[in-house]
């Protein structure tokens, strides 16, 4: 079981390249970063190999999305500013090498119907995919959950199993988030089943709260099984809030491992 540490939300009394020892010391296999462009990537290059951890994620730059906007990969007007992101990003990535990078969906923008804006995303991206495949890098979308996130484009596993059909390219999978799921009430193993072979990443976070595991509700056991049961051997990434502070919201990590 690798398991990986979003810094983007773990280890934040911290500066964000010190993040990357501190999850090291705490007995993570590697880190992920929501948008680590705040920083040069040759830095966050060099600290990763300080640390010796592989960065697992990094995602698309997404224009307006956390201020609560449409985002840019589902919107037919904004296509030449997500070209202009995927163009950053593949420069950023080409120095820091992630494993994958993830495409969030975004929002549905007002004026624009659902069956275009779906079109729109499915070009995007496939324009991705091919672009970072000579690279080894795999481009990931995930659903969010609409509750959290009102409005977004892709809620569950079934438009996820729809959007991949769609794009139909061998360098695009499926980013599972547990915590987005969870939060809608769905059937986390059903979703695990629709999507085997097609989950190239898996998120976590505890239901409700999006806590640290033990902090809600949700049975990682019985999700780790379901994983397993489709032969899934990727990273399982800790993108939670945590309760307290992050070294002490660590508790699960050490009986995870046993």
């Amino acid at each position: 079981m690798k398991i990986a540490a979003n810094l983007s939300l773990l280890f934040t009394e911290l500066p964000l390249l010190q993040r990357v020892a501190a999850a090291a010391e705490a007995g993570f296999d590697g880190v992920e970063v929501q948008f680590p462009y705040e920083v040069q990537a040759a830095e966050l290059s060099a600290a990763l190999a300080a640390a010796s951890m592989p960065l697992v994620l990094i995602n698309l730059p997404a224009g307006d999305l956390l201020d609560g906007g449409a985002g840019l990969a589902a919107v037919p007007s904004r296509q030449a500013e997500f070209k202009a992101a995927l163009e950053q990003a593949m420069a950023y990535a080409a120095v820091v090498r992630p494993a994958c990078v993830n495409v969030l969906p975004g929002r549905l923008v007002e004026g624009c119907g659902r069956e275009q804006a779906m079109a729109t995303l499915v070009d995007n991206l496939r324009c991705a995919a091919e672009a970072f495949q000579s690279s080894g890098v795999r481009v990931l979308c995930e659903a969010i959950n609409p509750l959290d996130m009102p409005g977004f484009l892709i809620n569950t596993p079934q438009q996820l199993d729809e959007l991949l059909r769609a794009v139909d390219h061998p360098n695009c999978a499926a980013q599972f988030d547990l915590y987005h799921m969870a939060r809608q009430g769905l059937d986390l193993t059903a979703g695990i089943q629709l999507l085997a072979g097609r989950i190239g990443h898996v998120q976590f976070a505890d239901c409700p709260g999006r806590a640290e595991p033990g902090s809600g509700q949700l049975d990682f056991s019985a999700v780790q099984r379901a994983l397993a049961a489709i032969g899934y051997s990727g990273w399982l990434a800790a993108e939670y809030r945590p309760s307290s502070t992050s070294q002490d919201s660590l508790g699960w990590l050490a009986l995870w491992r046993r």
